[in-house]
């Protein structure tokens, strides 16, 4: 089967570089796949699992709370602040990022900000909750 190669990007280091079959994407727009020949693009990523496929099995799952992800026929690069194995989600962490956000989404509300600053507040309340479902799915 053909393979496309997948670099996983964190600013601290590099978290994963391999050629694979498929990922699924949690694009802003919903659940992307993709395949070795993919149209370029660049694309934002919301608060999801990254799956990755290799011999026709999944291999991988990461959640990210965010992040770009850079698309050419040959290759997928991912940027994102933070990645964690799916198996190690905890749901204790996720129910306090929501707990946090949801206050600052509060606080941003109360005050009157700028509708930029509560979209990322929500988009933070998003991926927290994103991260809770994930953690239950594990």
């Amino acid at each position: 089967m053909a393979t496309f190669q997948l670099e996983f990007v964190s600013p601290e280091k590099l978290l994963l570089s391999r050629p694979v079959e498929m990922a699924l994407l949690p694009a802003a727009d919903g659940q992307m796949g993709v395949l070795p020949g993919h149209a370029p693009m660049i694309v934002a990523l919301r608060g999801g699992v990254i799956s990755v496929r290799e011999g026709g099995v999944e291999t991988e799952s990461l959640f990210v709370p965010g992040g770009f992800a850079e698309i050419t026929p040959t290759r997928v690069t991912v940027l994102a602040d933070e990645a964690t194995p799916v198996a190690q989600l905890s749901r204790n962490e996720a129910e306090q990022r929501i707990t946090a956000a949801e206050k600052v989404l509060a606080e941003l509300n109360a005050e009157g900000a700028t509708p930029e600053k509560r979209e990322a507040a929500m988009a933070r309340v998003l991926a927290a909750r994103a991260m809770l479902a994930a953690a239950q799915s594990a």
